[in-house]
Parts: C-alpha cells; sequence; structure tokens
C-alpha cells in the first residue's frame, strides 16, 4: 500500500520461490548527508527489510557501484560489497542480492525455469555501456537461462522531463534486444524526481539523500 515505506511488483510476486522488495523513504532517518553517511544510518532498516522477506542475517550481498557494466556472479554471502561492479546475479537459494538507487534504475532479473535471479545498477552510464544486456548474457553463460524465460522489472528511477535521458527506454530496449519478449519487461513509469514523501532523489536533493534499496532472491 501507499503508506508503506518499501514496494512490490505483482510481475516479481507472481513467481514462486522469488522474494524482492524496493524499499522506499523512511520517514524518520535523517538524510542531509554524504552517501556513505547515509548508507550507514540506513543499513540496520535495510537488513530489517531482507529479514522481512525471509533472508537470514549476513545473508545480504550488496555491489560497490562504480557506475559501470560489471557484474558478478556469487554462490556465497559476502561481508564486504563486491567491488567493482554494478550487479549481482546468483542461483544460490537463501542469498539475496541488493542494489542501492536514488534516481537510478534498480533493473530486477528473474528466471523462473532455471532458478537464477540479478539485479543491476543502471543510470545513464550504465544504460550506456549495456549493462542489463551484459547482465543477461551472464545468466545465459552461468545458468542457461532462455532470456524468454526471464522476467524483467524496472524500478522507479528519474525520468524525462526531469531529467535529459530516458535511460528506462534503453534498458528497456537492451532487454527486448537480449531476448526477453516485450510482454515481460515490466516497468512502474514512476519518475523518483515526481514525490519525495516517497523516493529519494540525487538531483533533487543535490546529492544529499538516502537510498532505496532493490532486494531479490530465492528464500531457504
Amino acid at each position: 500500500m501507499d503508506s508503506a515505506p518499501w514496494m512490490t511488483f505483482p510481475a516479481l510476486t507472481a513467481l514462486a520461490g522469488i522474494a524482492h522488495r524496493f524499499s522506499l523513504r523512511h520517514p524518520e532517518i535523517d538524510v542531509n548527508a554524504e552517501r556513505a553517511v547515509v548508507v550507514e544510518r540506513l543499513w540496520a532498516w535495510h537488513h530489517d527489510q531482507a529479514r522481512e522477506i525471509g533472508f537470514r542475517d549476513g545473508s545480504l550481498c550488496i555491489a560497490e557501484q562504480v557506475h559501470g557494466r560489471e557484474v558478478a556472479v556469487i554462490d556465497a554471502p559476502s561481508s564486504q560489497a563486491i567491488n567493482g561492479v554494478d550487479g549481482i546475479i546468483s542461483n544460490t537459494p537463501g542469498l539475496v542480492v541488493g542494489i542501492y538507487v536514488a534516481d537510478c534504475c534498480a533493473v530486477y532479473l528473474a528466471d523462473p525455469r532455471t532458478g537464477a535471479f540479478g539485479v543491476v545498477h543502471s543510470g545513464k552510464k550504465g544504460s550506456e555501456q549495456g549493462i542489463t544486456a551484459h547482465a543477461i548474457e551472464k545468466m545465459v553463460r552461468h545458468y542457461g537461462t532462455n532470456p524468454a524465460d526471464l522476467r524483467v522489472q524496472l524500478s522507479p528511477c528519474i525520468r524525462p522531463p526531469a531529467y535529459e535521458v530516458d535511460f528506462a527506454a534503453q534498458i528497456r530496449q537492451q532487454a527486448v534486444d537480449s531476448g526477453v519478449p516485450a510482454a515481460q519487461v515490466h516497468d512502474t513509469g514512476i519518475c523518483t524526481s515526481s514525490d519525495l514523501r516517497r523516493f529519494y532523489s540525487y538531483r533533487m536533493e543535490k546529492g544529499r539523500t538516502g537510498r532505496m534499496l532493490a532486494l531479490l532472491g530465492r528464500p531457504c
């Protein structure tokens, strides 16, 4: 519901054995600070979010996020952010992968046939570099994913006219060009700049803001 500080997506909710969430703006945590500070302030609450959707402490894996195209393939938890990557894929039950965003798009990838899953961070630079297509290629190579089976979900992100680049459109096209049926590429169409009561927006808040967290995994 709209009053909750998180949201879910029907296309992912419909998949058996997959759990997900997209955390929104926390109503009480002060985020008027630099990224490292606000991520630390949100850390305990974000871990609570992972527990609430069925994952144990220590099972959350996050990426360093350097605005590139590299995607990590993991099969075990990592106590530190995975260096040099903007996406994570896995097929391991009990792991939950997470990506931070505050105007950029979190792209969820779920394969109901093989059980593979992943999330990538795709803003202007990542979209230009084709990170969504790169993640899909890795799912094909490592897990035998057929792109025709994939469900792709775009999170809320900044969009024109609030931003000069429509990278959501680029992400959708990359998924389709990779072989995902257009009907299986889902997008809320929500712009993060449109409602600062629900979303953090790096552009609207001039960098001093929090981060939403995209979570996706297979609970044991």
